[in-house]
């Protein structure tokens, strides 16, 4: 099963991934996590990837999915993977449409976490500090949100053409948003 989990940043992709990849056991696949594990390995997209990293401008289209590409082709996504913010726009959409269609698979659920843009910036303030993340501040947060309601949302409307999504509230306790996802997933 293939499922990409959509939501802004801080909406709990990342906490609910690695949920559901434990309870389903297929592989979580975030987009951040790639690109470090690539550059760690010294893997050619990783070094292209680490370039545009150190002068702290977005990754292309191309490198992240040749990276995502990969992942999809690997033995541990045989049975599944749960893409965790990815894809982030619809031609990174198209692109992994066409990838997994080529496999003789699809994208079989999306589940869209919707949480309040004030309950966002809370987060990611409470993020800030816990984990010293000096980028969480309430300007690069609504940035952030600026770039996802533009860039990703759009996404929802592609997969709902083909019925396959389920927006969840987002807040509550992890137990009772991994409840609503495993709802989801299973309907």
């Amino acid at each position: 099963m293939n499922i990409i989990l959509l939501g802004a940043p801080g909406s709990g992709k990342g906490t609910q991934g690695e949920i559901l990849s434990s309870s389903l056991g297929v592989p979580r696949i975030a987009t951040g996590d790639v690109l470090r594990a690539a550059v760690a390995a010294g893997a050619r997209l990783g070094e292209k990837a680490q370039r545009f990293m150190d002068r702290g401008e977005l990754v292309p289209d191309d490198v992240i999915l040749g990276l995502i590409r990969e992942k999809l082709a690997s033995p541990e996504a045989a049975k599944g993977v749960i893409m965790d913010g990815f894809p982030r726009n619809p031609a990174q959409a198209t692109a992994v449409d066409g990838f997994l269609s080529s496999r003789g698979a699809r994208v079989d659920q999306v589940v869209s976490f919707d949480v309040s843009e004030g309950e966002l910036v809370l987060r990611a303030i409470g993020r800030a500090s816990t984990e010293g993340r000096s980028d969480d501040t309430p300007d690069t947060i609504r940035k952030r949100l600026e770039v996802y309601r533009e860039q990703t949302q759009p996404l929802i409307e592609h997969y709902q053409k083909r019925n396959i999504v389920s927006i969840i509230d987002g807040t509550g306790t992890i137990d009772e948003v991994a409840k609503r996802v495993e709802d989801a997933v299973q309907s």
